[in-house]
Parts: structure tokens; sequence; C-alpha cells
């Protein structure tokens, strides 16, 4: 890997999403990484130009004009490596996210051991889990054949059998396998990945290499209580590089002018998260990342570099019609309302804008409507990660539980992308929509990705490991303020914790602290306090010794203490409900 800061000078991060291409500029300055400035264009997938590359050269146009710097030459070729004169870039590197869902089929053993784990390893990039065969699966050979060809699928990942364990059944799962392969037209035969018992993956390979692509990885369920899903992650994310290859236009070619640095935008968002896990691993709590998309949703949970990373057919866009048919009701989004808005009003909104993606809301109930929309899609990720995967026994220590109704365990920081987030009318809109979606535990900073580095940022840690560290370092990322939520089961305005805020220059502020309270904290963007806080009866902030305080960083919103109680529970009567919520908004200037 380069770490060196004159091996790669500057370098340019292309994302291609599902509505816009951006071009994004880092070089160094003072001796130091920074985000320079960044292109936007819409995304020329479709028609009528079907090749990404109209959209990315677009894009790049645009960040030509925004910094002056000649980036293509007279005859529109991108500048590779940049010259003397301060044209061009050193590095390019590219992530993807927009082209057809793929269909996926996931073929183990035990419904609880090799097949959940292949189907979370299915859950990692962009797709749909169509199918799933598995040793209790009852159905006949003939019938499970049937089914599978009827999915059609563009990747089947195979699994099963801990290392030295089963072969006899993984042979028989093969043959299931490889026959409905077969017997699908040869245009529309899958790529098959095997990740189960290695003492069977050469005779994996040469049952089905005749007949359909063949990628082989490490086990991911080595043994019955060990999974380890990042090496087959990694061959999954380049399969479905190869297939959006072939499906979108100009994908190719943009690999090529990459150097073959192009990855799934999930994947590289994922890597950075992980990333950070290992460079800050001085925490006990994990790091959280989350990109609320156009068609996806993308949740990054990282511990000590274990990560667990889920994309979800949901989204801001074509997506969001999927917010509904994931175990969603209609209430359930309803219920954020702070004005009203008919039921069937709500539903044709979701599904006008699964149609047209790009529209933007225009009126204050559109705007309402989305932004609930936004909650409840934080509400189903927050349930989607599962603690034992990422700390083991920390979970305890940190304080966390399956019953809080949203993070089951403290997370710090937690990074927020999408634009429903990082655009919204205010700031205080924006934290509220984090803090009800996701109801985190303990003490926790959130930071908006207003200009869309994340995922460009884990593209370039393949390159060099210094810029993103230093890109994070820089203020890039908005800091919007440290959330205390402490969880108890007292009743309703009991006090619950004391708390103390000493800022830098030794003024005070101090407030009592009663169950179901929120209260915003006066400190100013970027003054530093120490927060001395006093636990009442049988109140848990997520950490050891909380009266010894902790340093915080005031934010865009200063501070916040979050007594609302985990889980949140909102009234039942409508207007008592709205009122509440706009209560909580002008605490935080919304």
């Amino acid at each position: 890997m380069t770490t060196s800061l004159v091996d790669a000078d500057s370098l340019l991060a292309v994302d291609v999403g599902s509505v816009s291409t951006r071009a994004l500029l880092f070089d160094v300055a003072e001796g130091q990484y920074r985000f320079v400035a960044a292109g936007q264009a819409p995304t020329t997938a479709a028609a009528p130009f079907r090749d990404v590359n109209e959209g990315v050269r677009l894009a790049i146009e645009r960040l030509q004009e925004i910094t002056g710097r000649a980036i293509y030459d007279s005859e529109e070729r991108l500048i590779l490596p940049s010259r003397p004169d301060g044209s061009g870039v050193d590095v390019l590197v590219a992530t993807l996210s927009t082209g057809p869902s793929l269909n996926i089929v996931v073929a183990g053993l035990l419904s609880d051991v090799s097949l959940e784990s292949a189907q979370r390893l299915a859950s990692s990039t962009y797709g749909r889990l169509v199918e799933t065969i598995g040793l209790n699966d009852r159905r006949k050979a003939e019938t499970q054949i049937d089914a599978m060809i009827r999915a059609t699928p563009d990747v089947i990942i195979l699994a099963g059998g801990t290392e030295g364990g089963a072969t006899r059944s993984v042979t028989k799962l093969l043959e299931v396998v490889g026959l409905a392969c077969f017997l699908l037209p040869q245009e529309k035969r899958p790529t098959v990945l095997y990740a189960g018992n290695q003492a069977l993956a050469e005779k994996v390979k040469s049952s089905l290499e005749g007949v359909v692509q063949v990628q082989l990885a490490p086990n991911i369920r080595p043994a019955f209580d060990v999974e380890d899903l990042g090496p087959a992650e990694n061959c999954l994310a380049d399969i479905v590089e190869q297939i959006q290859s072939r499906q979108v236009g100009g994908v190719q070619m943009l690999s090529n002018l990459a150097a073959g640095r192009l990855t799934s935008t999930a994947h590289a968002f994922g890597r950075f998260v992980r990333f950070l896990s290992l460079v800050f691993k001085d925490t006990h709590k994990g790091i959280l990342g989350l990109d609320l998309g156009a068609s996806s949703t993308v949740v990054a949970a990282a511990f000590g570099g274990r990560l667990n990373l889920n994309v979800y057919p949901m989204g801001m866009g074509e997506g969001m019609s999927g917010v509904l048919s994931d175990n969603s009701k209609l209430e359930e989004i309803t219920q954020w309302l702070t004005l009203h808005a008919a039921e069937g009003t709500v539903r044709d909104y979701l599904y006008h804008k699964s149609l047209y993606p790009a529209s933007l809301p225009h009126t204050l109930e559109e705007i309402a409507i989305e932004q609930a929309v936004a909650r409840q899609i934080l509400r189903l990720a927050a349930r989607s990660i599962v603690p034992s995967r990422l700390a083991g026994s920390a979970m305890a220590a940190a304080g966390g539980g399956p019953s809080s109704g949203g993070l089951a365990i403290p997370f710090e920081p937690i990074l927020a992308a999408g634009s429903v987030l990082t655009q919204a009318p205010t700031l205080g809109q924006s934290l509220m929509m984090l803090l009800d979606g996701l109801q985190p535990l303990g003490v926790t900073t959130f930071f908006l990705d207003q200009n869309n580095l994340l995922s460009a940022l884990g593209a370039a840690c393949e390159v060099n490991t210094v810029l993103p560290v230093q890109i994070f370092e820089s203020g890039a990322f908005l800091n919007l303020g440290t959330v205390v939520s402490p969880v108890s089961d007292a009743r309703y305005g009991t006090p619950i914790l004391r708390v103390r805020m000493v800022r830098d220059d030794n003024s005070e502020h101090r407030v009592e602290v009663k169950q179901g309270s929120f209260h915003a904290l006066p400190l100013a963007r970027g003054q530093s306090a120490q927060l001395l806080m006093e636990p009442l009866g049988h109140t848990s902030l997520g950490m050891n010794r909380p009266s010894r305080g902790i340093k915080i960083v005031g934010g865009a919103l200063g501070g916040v203490i979050d007594a609302r109680g985990r889980p949140l529970i909102l009234p039942v009567d409508t207007p008592r409900r709205r009122e509440m919520i706009k209560k909580w908004l002008w605490t935080l200037g919304g």
C-alpha cells in the first residue's frame, strides 16, 4: 500500500450512484491531505446515454469549473498522472452503486449456521435474496431445482460444512445447484461463489466450471461458533463488479481508466468504517456508518476491525416503495408527521418517488413525508445490527441490551450520509431524524458526511492509508454534536441524571435531567468542555464511572441530553404527538 505523501499527491474519486455521479478531488496542502472540491452531474446509466462515462465526464468538467484545475487535456482525455504545471491527478479510484439489483440464491446446510451466514453475506451487496436452499428444506430435489430456475439468479452463494466437517451433505447440495445451473439458458447462467468446507473447494470448482463461472472463497463458517465473512465479502464484491460491467454500459471502461480500482459503493463504505475501527481501536465502542441512498441503504458497523455490513433494498428514491414491503406498516411512517397528511397521500408519494427518484420535495408536506420515511428506514437499520457479531462480551461492558428499541450497543462516532440527512432544511431536523430512528445509547458524537466522502475514502484506503485518516481529522465532516442518551426504567418526570458541564473558560452549566425530557446543552461549536454526570437510581450511561466526566467538543448544535426513554414511545393521541415532536425540533432550533 502507498503511504507516502510523495507517491500519491492527488487523488480523484468518482462515485456513480443511481441518481447522481460525483467527482471528488483530494490533494496535499501544507503537508496534509485535504478535500478540495466536488463536481456533480446526473448519472447517465439509463437512456438516452446508457453509458456511465458521460455522467463521469460531466461531473469532472464541473469539478474543473469549480477548482480552475485542468483534469482533462485538450482532447478530453484524463490527465494521469499529474503534470508539473499542476494539471491532472495522480490516482483515480471509482465506486459504483447504479445498475439493476442482482438476484441472489443462497444454498447451505443448517438454517442457523452456514445458511444464516450465507444470507448475511448476500445482504452485504446490492441484491435481492430470491431463493434459499438448505438441508432442512423438505422440498424434493426437483422442486428445489425448479425454484432456482424460476428465480433466474445472477449469483448463487454455496456454503456449508465446518472445516473438517460435513462433505456428503455439501456434495448433495452441489448436485442440486449444478443441475439447476445446467438447465438454465447459457446466457442466463449465474456465477457461483463457494464459501464452504475447503476440503471440497477443488471438487466444487471442477464440477461446475464447465457449466458456470466459479469463484472460491474461504469458509464463512470455519467452526460451528465462528463466522468470518470478510474474505468472502471481497470475493462477492468482485463478482458484483464483473456482472455490473456486463449489465451497465461504460463500467468496464471506467474500471480500466481507474486501473482496476473500481468497487461497489457499499463495499468501499464498509471498508472505511472498518478502517476507522482499527485506527481508533482504543475505544470500547464500535463505529457506525449509515448511507441513506436513493435505491438502497447501507449500514456498516465495525468493532475492532470486525465489520457487519448490510445493504437494504430501500432508500429515499426508487427504493422508497421498498420501505412498505419490508415489514413496515404505513402508520409506522405517518406517526412521525408533524402535520396532517392522509394515508393515501403518503402512500402515493412513496410510489411516485420510486418512479421519479431524482424529483425533490417542494412542499412542507413532502419534506415531512420524506423525513418520516427516513426515520423508519433508520429504525429498520438499527434492528439489523447484531451485537454478538461485533463485540461479543464487550456488549455487556458497553451497557447495551436488545430491549433498547434501537441500537443495542453504544457507538462512537456515528457517521451519516444521504441527502435527506445532509440537505435537510435545518441541522436540527438532521439530528432529530438520526435520534428518532436509531435511538442510540450512552454517549455518541454524530457526524454528517455533507460532501459524500465516506465511500471515496474507503476506495482510497486501498492505495493510500494516510489520506483517509487525515481527511477525517481535517474537519471535512460536520460535527452535529455529542448526544448523551441515558437509559432508565424510572417513571415519566422522575429525575434520573445530574449533569454539570464545565467549559474550557471555567464557566458552568448545570441541569437535572428528568425521564422523558430533551435538553440542548449550550456549548459553542469547537469549544471543549468537561461533562460530569451523576446517574440517579438504576440509570445507565453505558460507561464506567461517568461521575469522573468525559471531554466533549461542541458541535453545530452544541450538545444534547436525550432522556426520552428507550424504546422511544410516542403518544397515541395524534395532536399531542405532533406537538411533542415539534417541541423536540424547537429545542434544536428546527
